[in-house]
């Protein structure tokens, strides 16, 4: 009896190693970490729930990694998994939200109005609605359940608006 070539399994192991978005050579010596098109989900943000900001990711990594969607470039991107239910109907726990990196330093303008990423001085990060507080320096973080708690004049270290947003049933896990 004879098996497959050998031929056929390098020409397998090419067709593998282009749908996951890697070297032949990485795909044959096991060096497969994320993929090139994949993003990192760097931790949870809150929607209802308090989840404190952790970095204790090295770069590129994270609790685990997600496909890029093709609306979004991978490059400068970060992506969080919503944990509670304030912001139901729009987000819901699991969801994966997409935003911008170079956008997270301080509060922009632009993002006033819009669901965001957030980080209150306290350390816990959110996925809110922002609006402006009653005092210059201080912000409203609204839920959009009605159930849900707002924050209400507090600071905020930065904001981010959401770009993009995957229902949990739509996200693909590449690792």
């Amino acid at each position: 009896m004879q098996g497959k070539s050998q031929r056929t399994n390098f020409d397998d192991g090419v067709r593998v190693a282009k749908v996951f978005g890697v070297s032949v050579e990485d795909f044959l010596l096991g060096n497969l970490q994320a993929a090139p098109n994949a993003v990192s989900v760097a931790g949870h943000v809150g929607a209802g729930a308090e989840v404190d900001l952790c970095d204790a990711y090295a770069k590129g990594d994270g609790l685990y990694h997600v496909a890029c969607p093709a609306e979004v470039s991978p490059h400068g991107i970060v992506a969080v998994e919503v944990k509670g239910n304030s912001m139901e109907p729009m987000f819901f726990n699991g969801d994966v939200l997409f935003y911008s990196r170079a956008a997270a330093e301080g509060v922009p303008v632009e993002a006033i109005g819009r669901q965001v990423v957030a980080q209150t001085d306290d350390g816990r990060v959110w996925v809110k609605q922002l609006k402006t507080g009653t005092a210059p320096g201080l912000f409203h973080l609204l839920s959009l359940n009605p159930a849900g708690a707002n924050l209400l004049d507090v600071k905020v270290t930065w904001a981010a608006a959401v770009r993009l947003h995957l229902p949990k049933e739509l996200v693909r896990k590449v690792d």
